[in-house]
């Protein structure tokens, strides 16, 4: 699979990911906060399922 997230995005994800799970692990949004796993893995590995499934791709480098 080819990257389809692009560098601000991905710093995005990965922020917004850990920003959430760590609300989650001092309860002050409880058990829900843990959905931030899915912004902070897509983050890490630069794609994105729901951009592949609708043909999106914020990663301007052509490969």
């Amino acid at each position: 699979m080819k990257t389809n997230e692009g560098t601000i995005d991905r710093a995005l994800r990965v922020i917004a990911g850990l920003a959430l799970l760590a609300l989650a692990y001092t309860g002050t949004i409880g058990v829900w906060g843990y959905i931030g796993l899915i912004p902070l893995l897509t983050g890490i590995i630069g794609i994105c399922p729901a951009y592949s499934i609708l043909g999106l791709n914020s990663c301007t480098l052509k490969k």
